[in-house]
């Protein structure tokens, strides 16, 4: 079973919706998901427009934020992060992932990269948006995953 963790900053917004929406695209087969924030505090729950975003595409989640740590980059066999600061804070302190670690859009093909815009402080409509960015990214990975799984098969 392949391991997933996505990460941003304080994972109350972005992550947390990548992990719900990823969770429910794929039903929880063969995939562990779960999130995490480089300069997050343990215990939060995930930001009350993200929440009713996701209760919006019918998505159930009770959040509570994880600060990024050795131990879940240990955990993950990929590490997807929503920008490329939060891909190179990683690095920074976790040199030894840099063979699993990568900004979400980077690792599905999406052309000049680009970060997943955070919706933080932001209306419901800044949210919305954002959760569409990650679905389409999240589309991506699901059809690039199972390619992987293909040829792996073989």
């Amino acid at each position: 079973m392949k391991r997933i963790l996505f990460v941003c900053t304080g994972n109350t917004c972005r992550s947390p919706m990548a992990e719900a929406i990823f969770r429910a695209k794929t039903h929880g087969q063969d995939f562990e998901v779960r999130s995490a924030g480089v300069a997050a505090y343990d215990g939060q729950a995930a930001s009350p427009h993200a929440s009713k975003v996701l209760e919006e595409r019918g998505i159930e989640h009770n959040h509570s934020s994880s600060r990024l740590d050795a131990e879940l980059i240990e955990w993950s066999d990929l590490i997807l992060t929503m920008t490329a600061n939060h891909k190179q804070a990683i690095l920074m302190y976790y040199p030894a992932a840099a063979n699993k670690v990568h900004t979400l859009r980077e690792y599905v093909g999406v052309e000049g990269f680009g970060d997943i815009a955070d919706p933080f402080g932001g209306s419901m409509e800044d949210y919305r948006r954002s959760a569409e960015e990650i679905e389409e990214a999240l589309d991506r990975l699901s059809v690039r995953l199972l390619e992987e799984r293909f040829r792996e098969s073989r």
